[in-house]
């Protein structure tokens, strides 16, 4: 039987799909009053909490992305940092049912100004949250751990090795 389980989790290996690749803004802003506080939205299908995120666009890098995407899902203007925070992973549901896993590549983003007047404008709902409320909100265990990462990495209690998002 060991074996008839072993030969079935090979085959399914080999005709799983990689993942498809989408990269999001982890958009944050400090607050006098609140100290740090991330942005989170809900997704237009199941209302979920999600940060902005979107896939590859032709000729634009990975973080070129993730601010458009911000743009467009929450009104944010920001910039992005080039080399990203880490990466979560995640099942889309897709028209017709159909859903597809997906990596998603994270890049830190700091609010400069929201506009009122954006893409998806009432489609969603925004929140600033501490990374501590984000963690409850959001379904995917590894968004969880980047959120609380983030935080200790802002708050200057990052491991040895790791590099400082913001430096004070």
């Amino acid at each position: 039987m060991a074996l008839l389980q072993r030969i079935a989790k090979d085959v399914k290996l080999m005709f799983r799909r990689p993942p498809r690749q989408q990269y999001a803004a982890l958009c944050y802003r400090l607050k006098k009053k609140n100290g740090l506080e991330v942005l989170l939205l809900t997704s237009r299908d199941t209302g979920r909490w999600v940060i902005p995120k979107g896939w590859p666009m032709p000729n634009k890098k990975s973080h070129s992305v993730a601010e458009r995407e911000a743009f467009e899902e929450a009104g944010v203007k920001g910039k992005a940092e080039r080399a990203p925070l880490g990466s979560f992973t995640y099942h889309k549901g897709l028209d017709q049912g159909l859903k597809v896993f997906c990596r998603v590549q994270v890049h830190a983003l700091k609010v400069e100004s929201m506009l009122d007047d954006f893409p998806e404008k009432g489609q969603r709902q925004l929140a600033w949250v501490s990374c501590a409320e984000a963690a409850e909100r959001v379904d995917e265990p590894e968004l969880k751990a980047l959120l609380l990462a983030f935080e200790q990495r802002m708050l200057g209690h990052e491991e040895p090795g790791t590099r400082k998002i913001l430096r004070k």
